[in-house]
Order: structure tokens, then sequence, then C-alpha cells
């Protein structure tokens, strides 16, 4: 199972624990780039042990091939001394230790091969937590905002709604009522002295008034009469 495939089983998992539960989308969010966080730290790892590996390897590879090229000395030396046993005994030593030596050298394609794949791992894993931490906000902010407007739209389609209008049409015509039943007291009523003595003087006004127009139409047909 390959890291990516792994850190989205994980991830779904959780996610749809959290669902079942029906738990706040912002823990959602938070959890998959903690687990991001975590399998980059993980994969970092895994890339560390690698190295080191490697740098083990070519370690022992560099010290087998200097036994090799040792036991090659050996074997010259013992053919320039007539010594065929030894010779041939040095070169069996010297097979033996290129076996090992291939057996390491595989091993450490496999494990150059790993590296290479755990870097892409890597870059891939760094450049989709920087997308998620960069979208957060946003997928956040698109969360608070359908569930401010579902709210509203759960409360316009709220029975409760309808009633409380009409609770208030019903006070506003109470008010109506307060407001006429104050009106007809005043229907019919006994003036005092200062409202007559008001109304008095409106009247005296508006009599002042209308001899001032009788007069201004007065002069102005005297004075269309003069002209013809």
């Amino acid at each position: 199972m390959g890291i990516f495939s792994r850190f989205s089983d994980i991830v779904n998992s959780n996610i749809n624990a959290i669902l079942d539960k029906a738990e706040d989308p912002e823990k959602i969010v938070r959890l998959m780039i903690q687990e991001m966080e975590e399998t980059l730290v993980e994969v970092r790892s895994a890339a560390a042990r690698a190295i080191a590996d490697k740098k083990e390897l070519t370690r022992n590879l560099a010290s087998l091939e200097r036994e090799a090229r040792d036991w090659e000395s050996k074997a010259e030396l013992a053919i320039d001394k007539g010594r065929d046993d030894l010779a041939k005994a040095a070169l069996a030593e010297k097979a033996r230790v290129q076996a090992s030596m291939s057996a390491l050298e595989s091993e450490h394609h496999t494990i150059t091969e790993g590296l290479a794949k755990l870097n892409e791992d890597i870059a891939r894993l760094e450049e989709k937590l920087a997308d998620a931490k960069a979208r957060r906000n946003a997928i956040l902010a698109r969360h608070q905002t359908a569930a401010k407007r579902l709210e509203v739209r759960k409360r316009l389609h709220d029975y409760r709604i309808d009633d409380a209008f009409v609770r208030f049409e019903q006070f506003e015509r109470r008010m109506e009522g307060f407001e006429a039943q104050v009106e007809a007291y005043d229907l019919g009523g006994k003036k005092d002295l200062k409202r007559e003595f008001a109304e008095l003087e409106s009247s005296e006004a508006i009599e002042q008034e209308l001899k001032n127009l009788k007069s201004r139409r007065a002069e102005k047909q005297r004075g269309s009469g003069e002209n013809v």
C-alpha cells in the first residue's frame, strides 16, 4: 500500500466518523491538515532512514571493493612465487567478496529508487499541505455563510414566524381600537375656554383675510374699467 493510498484511507475513515457524529466541518478541515502534516513527518523520517541505510551500504561496498582488490593482489603474489594453490584460494575469496558486493549493489539500487519515490511523495505532500492551508479559511467562510443562510431559510419557513406576524397584526388592530376610543371621547365634548378663544381668533383672522381679498379684487376690477 502506497503512502497516499494509506493516507487517504486514514483521512476518509476519520472524516466519516466525524460526519456520522454531525460534528463541525471545521474539525474535518483541521483533521485533514493534521493527518497530512503527520504523514509528511512520517515520510520524511522514512527518507532519513533510507539515506542512512544508503550511506552505510556505500561504506560497506567500498570496504568489500578494497577487500576484493587485496585478494587479487594476494593471488598475483602467489603466482609470482609459484604457489598456484594459494593463488586459487585467494581468487576464491575474491569471488566470495564479489558475490557479497553484488548483493549489496542490488540493495543499494533498490534503496536509491525508493528514495527517489519518497522525494516525489514529500514534494506532493508539501504541495497539497500548502494548498489545503491556503484554502482552509475560504472553505470555513463558505461553510459559515451557508450555515447562516440555511438558518435564515429555516426560520422563514417556520410556522412561528407566521404566527408572530398574526399576533403583530392583532396588536396593531388593538392599537387602532384604542386610538378610535380616544377620538370618540373628543367628539361632542365640551369645548374649554382656551379652545373657544383660539377658534374665535382664527375666525377673525379668516374674516380679515376675506376682506383684504375682496378689496384687492375690487381695485383690480376698477383698474380694468378705467383702461377700457
